[in-house]
């Protein structure tokens, strides 16, 4: 037999008036991407999911094209009932569904496997945490306290059989309102199992809850350096690059892209941050496709890389070693078109220029090297 199809759906319909600010929260930044796009990534990379849904209110399209690109998503409805059934109607002939509130970004693939794992005793699960405050009436002033015992934080991702939670949905009365899902599915009679929840799955609603959520981010990220290095011969009838900018000069860096020393060694740098290798093994310089190719194209991936594996880059460090021509007059834009590359600000690149006293092949103007040092912060292992 062959394994059942999983299906995620994200509801990411909400206005999210109660968190403030421009933007409805799960289109706020948090770090260095949109809240969704936290939950999206950890759905979208677990191995057991094959399909990932997004549903947005109507006029948001391009707030998620910001946030995600181009993703399969539908509009929603005005409950969020309607919206989780927009859902429900777009994942097709999956077994299995993972519904998931967009405003609580730190999922692991631990709780997701946890759920389906328990799907396979109940036709749905919910995570939970115990509830460890004392619990009391307050309306106008405080009243009698609630027993907690037996109380439980109720979380998502929330798990279902697909034609379980379907056949809910349709079942629940059209003039009553659910505040999630696993209520439907018991309203219908069937069990739902619990597992055990995590604290990092608290929802973002106030705008107190985006400092705290900040903080969870970076207690999660460690800093890694690295460092990228590079040489090009200067030969007669070429272009000069040097960090993406286009500098005149009787002579120009020849190899078999643009031969941008800088955004070589840049590239390496990042690279080196999260082991994935070297410049050549992304662009095999015996591949034909990357002749005369810009090197920004090669930087942009290595920072590209980065973000998917969760990293921020933070710091880049550039040191440009050659006799002529001078440097200082470029620096400034040499720092502006790294910083628009790596979509940075200005502030966080430093660019350097020294000369080897004219000694070695620098020194006899044969050729230009470049060393950078990348700091990133990327998540823990």
């Amino acid at each position: 037999m062959s394994p059942p199809r999983t299906a995620a759906i994200i509801v990411a319909a909400g206005k999210g008036e109660r968190a403030g600010g421009d933007l409805p929260k799960q289109f706020a930044l948090l770090g260095d991407r949109a809240v969704v796009a936290h939950s999206y990534r950890a759905l979208s990379d677990h191995p057991a999911i094959s399909d990932v849904v997004v549903v947005i209110a109507d006029g948001q399209q391009s707030l998620l094209a910001g946030a995600l690109g181009d993703v399969p998503h539908v509009t929603g409805g005005a409950t969020r009932r309607d919206s989780v059934r927009a859902g429900l109607a777009a994942i097709g002939d999956a077994d299995r569904v993972l519904i998931h509130d967009a405003a609580r970004p730190f999922l692991s693939a631990t709780m997701i496997a946890r759920l389906l794992a328990a799907l396979d005793h109940a036709p749905g699960a919910v995570p939970v945490l115990p509830v460890a405050d004392t619990l009391a009436r307050g309306v106008g002033g405080l009243g009698d306290v609630v027993d907690r015992a037996g109380l439980v934080r109720v979380q998502t991702p929330q798990a279902f059989h697909v034609a379980s939670i379907r056949a809910a949905h349709d079942a629940w009365p059209d003039d009553a309102e659910a505040t999630d899902d696993a209520q439907v599915l018991r309203a219908a009679g069937h069990d739902v199992m619990t597992v055990e929840g995590d604290p990092m799955l608290d929802k973002i609603t106030h705008p107190a809850d985006f400092a705290a959520a900040e903080a969870r981010l970076t207690a999660r990220l460690i800093s890694r350096s690295a460092a990228g290095y590079d040489v090009h011969r200067l030969e007669a009838g070429e272009e000069l690059w040097l960090g993406g900018v286009l500098i005149p000069h009787d002579r120009g860096l020849s190899g078999h892209s643009d031969a941008d020393v800088a955004l070589h060694a840049i590239t390496d740098a990042l690279l080196g941050t999260i082991a994935a290798g070297d410049i050549g093994s992304h662009f095999p310089p015996s591949d034909p496709q990357w002749k005369g190719a810009a090197s920004d194209r090669f930087l942009a991936h290595a920072a590209a890389l980065v973000a998917e594996r969760g990293g921020i880059i933070d710091f880049i460090d550039l040191t440009i070693i050659c006799e002529a021509p001078k440097i200082g007059p470029h620096r400034e834009a040499i720092r502006a078109r790294i910083a628009a590359i790596l979509r940075l600000q200005s502030q966080q690149i430093s660019v350097k220029a020294t000369t080897t006293e004219r000694l070695g092949f620098t020194g006899r103007g044969e050729g230009i090297a470049a060393q950078a040092v990348a700091t990133v912060r990327v998540p823990g292992v």
